[in-house]
C-alpha cells in the first residue's frame, strides 16, 4: 500500500508541472516577444490568459471532480495542459497561441482545485500544516526550474523546443497520477455527503481567497517582469532567469518555515503581516538598488513566511463536507484576480517604459494583504462561522 507521503509526492511534482508551464511564457518573453511582435502589454496579457478559466472553471471544479472521480478529473486534465502546449508549439500565430494558452489554463485549474482537496483528504487530522506547506513548495519549485531550464533552451534551440520540454514536463506528472495515485478509503466512504456554506462562511472564504490573490500577485511580478527588468539593465537573459530563480529556490525553504513557525508560535497573523510587509519593501528594492544579488537572495528568504500562514486560513472556517466547495469559491477569487495581475503589470510596464512599474505594483498588491486580513479576522470574530454542520471557534 502506497503511503501518503508518496501519494503527496505526486501530486507535489503534477502541481509543478502547472507552475512549469505557467512560467513557460514569462521565462522566455524577450525572445517571444521578438518572434510574436508582441509588446510587454501583449506578453502580460498571454501570462495571465492561464489563469482565466479559473473564474468560471474553479467554482463547479469540485463538482466535476466528484462527478468523474478526483483522478479521472486531475489526468483529464493534465491531458488538456499537454494539449494546449501542443497547440502553442504547432504555430506562432497569435490565435493560436491565446486558444494553446486557454487550453492548457483549463486542465491547470482542474488540477489546483482538486489537488488542493487531495491533500486535505489524505492529511486531514495528521500533518496537514506539513503536508500543506509541502505542496505549496510545488509552485515555487517549478517556476524556479522554468526559468532555470527554458531561457537557456530557448537561446540555444528555439522556442519550438522550449514548447516540447514543456510538454515533456506535463508528460512526467500525468504518468506519476496514472500509476502512484489513489483516493483515501475515508474519501470513497464520504462520496455523496454534500455540505453547506452560510453567508457568514463565504465571505470569510471570498476574503482569504481575495489576500492569496494579492500575496501571488506579488509574488507573479517578481518572476514574470523580474527577470525583463534586469534585462533591461545589461543582463544576457539566461542570466537574469537563472538570478531571478534564486528566488524561487529560497522560497522552497521559507515556505515551511513559515508554517513550522505558525504552527509552533500560534501567530500565524503576525507572520503573515510581517512577511507581506518586509517582501513588499524588498520588490520596491529590487527595481531601485544596484545591490540586486543581495535583495534577491533577502527576498528568498522572506517572501515564502506568509504562504503557508495564508493557506490555513480556509481550513479555520470550512469542515470536511464544505471543502470542495469552499476551496472552489477560495480559487474563483484567486483566479479572477491572478487573471487580471499579469496584464495589468504588463500594461504598466508598457506605459512607463519600464518592468518596474510592475514590481511596484506586485508591492502594492502585497501591502493591501494586511488590510484583509483585517476584514477576514473581523468576519469570523466575536463567535462562530458555521461550515457545513460544524460550528468552528474562532481563534482568539
Amino acid at each position: 500500500m502506497r503511503s501518503r507521503w508518496t501519494i503527496l509526492a505526486a501530486l507535489f511534482v503534477a502541481r509543478a508541472t502547472i507552475a512549469f508551464q505557467f512560467q513557460s511564457v514569462a521565462a522566455v518573453a524577450p525572445q517571444l516577444s521578438q518572434s510574436l511582435g508582441a509588446s510587454l502589454a501583449d506578453i502580460g496579457v498571454l501570462i495571465g490568459l492561464y489563469f482565466a478559466p479559473g473564474t468560471a472553471l474553479a467554482l463547479p471544479g469540485g463538482a466535476i471532480g466528484r462527478r468523474y472521480g478526483d483522478k479521472v478529473t486531475v489526468l483529464a486534465g493534465l491531458l488538456m495542459m499537454l494539449a494546449g502546449e501542443l497547440l502553442m508549439t504547432a504555430s506562432t500565430s497569435w490565435s493560436v497561441q491565446i486558444a494553446g494558452r486557454l487550453m492548457a489554463g483549463i486542465g491547470g485549474v482542474l488540477l489546483n482545485v482538486l489537488m488542493t482537496k487531495m491533500v486535505a483528504d489524505w492529511f486531514a487530522g495528521r500533518e496537514i500544516a506539513t503536508a500543506m506547506a509541502i505542496f505549496i513548495n510545488s509552485w515555487p519549485t517549478g517556476i524556479a526550474l522554468s526559468l532555470m531550464l527554458l531561457p537557456a533552451i530557448g537561446a540555444a534551440l528555439g522556442l519550438h523546443a522550449v514548447n516540447l520540454a514543456v510538454a515533456g514536463v506535463v508528460l512526467i506528472g500525468l504518468g506519476l497520477i496514472a500509476l502512484v495515485y489513489r483516493a483515501p478509503d475515508a474519501t470513497i466512504a464520504a462520496e455523496g455527503e454534500r455540505g453547506s456554506l452560510t453567508a457568514k462562511t463565504i465571505c470569510a472564504v471570498v476574503a482569504a481567497g481575495l489576500i492569496w490573490c494579492l500575496y501571488n500577485i506579488g509574488f507573479a511580478m517578481i518572476f514574470s517582469f523580474g527577470p525583463s527588468l534586469l534585462v533591461e539593465q545589461g543582463w544576457s537573459g539566461a542570466a537574469a532567469g537563472s538570478t531571478i530563480s534564486l528566488v524561487l529556490w529560497l522560497a522552497a525553504l521559507s515556505v515551511p518555515l513559515g508554517g513550522f513557525l505558525a504552527d509552533r508560535t500560534k501567530r500565524g497573523e503576525a507572520i503573515l503581516v510581517t512577511g507581506c510587509l518586509a517582501f513588499a519593501l524588498l520588490t520596491l528594492f529590487l527595481s531601485r538598488s544596484g545591490m540586486v544579488l543581495a535583495i534577491v537572495i533577502a527576498l528568498g528568504i522572506l517572501c515564502g513566511l506568509p504562504a503557508g500562514p495564508i493557506m490555513s486560513l480556509p481550513a479555520r472556517v470550512l469542515d470536511q463536507k464544505a471543502r470542495s466547495i469552499g476551496m472552489g469559491i477560495f480559487y474563483t477569487v484567486f483566479y479572477a484576480g491572478m487573471l487580471a495581475g499579469p496584464a495589468i503589470g504588463g500594461k504598466l510596464s508598457t506605459s512607463f517604459g519600464s518592468a518596474s512599474a510592475a514590481l511596484d505594483f506586485g508591492a502594492l498588491a502585497l501591502l493591501a494583504c494586511p488590510v484583509v486580513l483585517w476584514l477576514f479576522s473581523r468576519i469570523v470574530a466575536g463567535g462562530y462561522v458555521s461550515a457545513g454542520s460544524v460550528r468552528v471557534p474562532t481563534p482568539k
